[in-house]
């Protein structure tokens, strides 16, 4: 295929440097390519068994590989709302929980860039699920929409969106010497899957919050069935890229908005559900073949990008580049961790409550505070029987824990065998103790709670006491007496069959005045 010509040329840097010197005179053209639930190690520069990602290996290979980096939060639209804004999302009100409102209040990087000249554009998935329009934005945050060009994927679960000629649309029509910041947002690899898609050759790797049986095993080949295939669509990109002598005055960001859409991964802050891949590249600018362990946060991007641009940071916001560390410089300035944050997510409860946690991951430990570790973490169980829908409106709350998302062969098989496998069952369903502390050095898993253990009592009180100072300081309502005002917050997708509140889109009038 083309784009195996351009994983040969990608990494021929020294016979360029002189032409990229020439080209770093411009404006550098920004390419940010998110994918859509990627768990951190699914991608083959990290070494991971039966995934095969050339591209994003090939990048890598000519930038910095992020062995340690984080979204904000283990769903999609409010790590997207934190990428675009540089704040953690208790910064971010409605845009802090899952398919709600994005107050347009909050600068964006993307208008900024545009505001300086920038071409800006997407195509696939920008900010979202959510309500932009009625939040005051005159388009998606992210920018104007490119996702007229279709193809047909291999599979119906795979989207029919041409990546590639959308770009390449987009391309054509800025100027000509105008820099641009493009967005391409993969709906790969969201489920539902292809079932047995990946065959069953080859191996896997499994997780250890997993079973590692082949009905979980199938579902991870599946899931990474869609991972390959976007990787081919992204060299498709670059290949464009490469042609019209763009590759090496563009800055280059791939990443995933959260973790693999499986129990105790998605909708969690355990490892991997905040955990995500991250290659950054800018041939001439970055050395290439490093690797950084140093624990990072997509809210640096923002940052990051502006930067490249030439331009101020969004101001009061705890995002910082990651530049001076892309260019081997010490940062002294940088914290040691990362804060992630969690509220509601999907329709899981009665009243829509959601599960609201924070975490800090330093570089050896994870340290997560739940503020309501009476509730179901992965959404309540299904009741013995239920009420009819008092809508069409209103989904029957099917097989419950709903927080994990559905179809799920992996989530199915250990809801049913769950006498099997008591320990992975009650790590990925069962309630939550208002504090957990994870050796990720030793388990990267997260199967073994370390918070009642003496032995790391100093550990655990210093994390917890950084956590909370910086919730404080960064004035998240759960640490001022105002935490519930995330459960009023309107949730614009689908309403399951809970008692209690179910009003779409709607505030939910007991939580707005605590």
């Amino acid at each position: 295929m083309r784009y195996k010509l351009w994983l040969i040329a990608i990494l021929c840097l020294p016979a360029m440097v002189a032409r990229s010197q020439q080209k770093n005179s411009k404006r550098p053209n920004l390419l940010f390519v998110i994918t859509d639930d990627q768990s951190f190690p699914y991608a083959s520069a990290y070494g991971t068994p039966g995934v095969r990602t050339p591209v994003f290996d090939a990048i890598a290979a000519s930038g910095v590989l992020f062995n340690n980096a984080f979204a904000a939060a283990p769903q999609c639209s409010p790590s997207r709302a934190a990428i675009l804004t540089g704040r953690n999302i208790w910064q971010l009100e409605e845009a802090g929980t899952h398919s709600s409102y994005f107050p347009n209040k909050f600068p964006v990087f993307t208008t900024l860039l545009r505001n300086a000249g920038y071409a800006t554009g997407y195509t696939g998935k920008a900010w979202g699920p959510g309500n932009w329009e009625d939040a005051g934005w005159k388009e998606n945050p992210v920018g104007p929409a490119y996702n007229k060009q279709t193809l047909k994927p291999p599979y119906k679960a795979i989207s029919n969106i041409d990546y590639s000629t959308n770009f390449q649309t987009f391309y054509q029509q800025k100027q000509a010497d105008q820099p641009f910041f493009f967005w391409v947002g993969a709906h790969e690899p969201h489920r539902p899957y292809a079932n047995d898609s990946g065959g069953d050759s080859g191996g896997v790797y499994v997780p250890g919050f997993l079973p590692d049986h082949p009905v979980v095993q199938n579902d991870i080949r599946d899931y990474m069935v869609e991972i390959a295939w976007f990787d081919a669509q992204l060299g498709k990109i670059l290949d464009f890229l490469r042609e019209r002598g763009e590759l090496e005055n563009t800055l280059i960001v791939l990443t995933s908005d959260n973790g693999m859409p499986f129990p105790s991964a998605k909708a969690t802050l355990m490892e991997y559900g905040a955990h995500v891949p991250l290659a950054i590249s800018w041939k001439g600018v970055i050395g290439g073949g490093r690797k950084e362990n140093r624990p990072v946060g997509l809210i640096d991007l923002a940052s990051t990008f502006l930067e490249a641009a030439g331009l101020a940071a969004i101001p009061h916001t705890p995002g910082k580049s990651l530049l001076p560390l892309l260019k081997g410089k010490t940062d002294p300035s940088r914290n040691a961790y990362v804060l992630t944050g969690m509220e509601r997510h999907s329709a899981s409860r009665p009243d829509n409550v959601g599960y609201p946690a924070r975490a800090i991951r330093t570089a050896d430990y994870l340290f997560v505070l739940n503020f309501k570790p009476g509730r179901w973490p992965a959404g309540d169980p299904p009741p013995v029987s239920e009420p009819p829908s008092p809508s069409p409106d209103i989904k029957p709350i099917g097989p419950g824990y709903s927080d994990v998302d559905d179809p799920s062969p992996s989530k199915m098989f250990l809801i049913s065998h769950r006498d099997e496998w008591p320990l992975l069952f009650r790590q990925g369903f069962e309630k939550r103790p208002a504090e957990q502390l994870f050796d990720i050095r030793t388990d990267p898993g997260c199967t073994k709670d370390l918070s009642t253990n003496p032995a790391f009592d100093s550990v655990r009180n210093v994390l917890r006491g950084q956590l909370k100072d910086m919730l404080t300081q960064q004035g998240d309502p759960r640490m001022h007496g105002n935490g519930d005002i995330f459960e009023s917050y309107p949730r614009f997708g689908n309403m399951r069959n809970w008692p209690g509140f179910k009003k779409r889109g709607e505030y939910n009038p007991a939580f707005q005045h605590h």
